[in-house]
């Protein structure tokens, strides 16, 4: 497991302190869009259903966030069952918050436990894709990359399996800090392929590792929330056609989360658009009352 600390703020933001958007696009090259990308809160809520209190007792009503979810997932294989296989991920993970996560509503949260149940979560994704391509009698490849936000103030947690990425924009700087599931990436572990070398080989885009495959290898990485970070995650279909410089120099100009996932779609339709493109932009602005 990796960690990344950064300096944290002493209180959650709020729901109307959160700037997020989410977009996906089929390309100008494939008919059908095998993405998927899900944004999503987990509450606690209060429902007083009967109480004799006057309005001057102060109660804790409504909800409260307790978790934020961001999932991209880039399906892999036929039409059909790349599509499926990445909503199958998706579905598959909230399912899993929802029945096995209890966890997120205390108090602390402990982190290798909560590590091992996020990395539980992945697989039971992989074994969801792989019953379903056994009922439906898909023949040839059924799976999908996926990468997982899992934000539980003041920490946040990336499950990464494949190539989809998640990015950290802080400080005037982009650092991408999920790793590749790649072949070509491994090359470049091995010091077979330089990192300049990798994006043009035959391999750049061969899984070593994904949901639904022969093997999936979910890694977790726990960074420390900040306010001054901005979270990109994409599918592949971006990073193709669109480079980091390119993509620090819209968020360096960025001024919403809709604005920018906008632009960097329509950067990456400028030059070819030749895959599935998905992009989720999120950050926090302080309004403080």
């Amino acid at each position: 497991m990796a960690s990344t600390l950064i300096s944290t703020d002493d209180r959650k933001p709020r729901d109307d302190e959160i700037d997020v958007h989410g977009l996906t696009h089929p390309g100008k090259v494939r008919k059908d869009n095998q993405d998927h990308f899900l944004l999503a809160t987990v509450n606690k809520q209060v429902n007083v259903l009967a109480t004799n209190l006057g309005p001057q007792k102060h109660l804790p009503l409504g909800e409260q966030r307790v978790a934020f979810i961001a999932m991209i997932a880039d399906g892999v294989g036929g039409l059909e069952g790349g599509a499926e296989a990445s909503a199958t991920a998706l579905e598959s993970v909230m399912q899993y918050v929802n029945d096995s996560m209890s966890c997120l509503y205390e108090r602390n949260v402990n982190e290798k436990a909560f590590t091992e149940q996020l990395q539980q979560c992945a697989l039971r994704s992989h074994e969801a894709i792989l019953a379903r391509r056994e009922e439906s009698g898909q023949e040839g490849t059924m799976a999908t990359t996926l990468t997982l936000f899992m934000g539980v103030w003041p920490a946040y947690y990336i499950v990464q399996v494949g190539d989809s990425r998640y990015y950290l924009w802080r400080d005037g700087r982009l650092t991408q800090l999920t790793r590749d599931q790649t072949i070509a990436q491994e090359l470049v572990d091995q010091g077979i392929l330089t990192r300049a070398q990798a994006p043009h080989t035959q391999f750049a885009h061969v899984l070593s590792s994904a949901l639904g495959a022969d093997t999936a290898e979910p890694v977790v990485t726990r960074c420390q929330a900040d306010w001054n970070n901005v979270h990109l995650f994409c599918s592949d279909g971006l990073t193709k056609h669109v480079s980091d410089e390119q993509i620090a120099d819209r968020l360096r100009t960025m001024t919403s989360a809709k604005q920018v996932c906008e632009q960097l779609l329509q950067d990456a339709l400028d030059d070819g658009g030749t895959d599935n493109i998905t992009i989720i932009v999120g950050t926090q602005a302080r309004r403080d009352r």
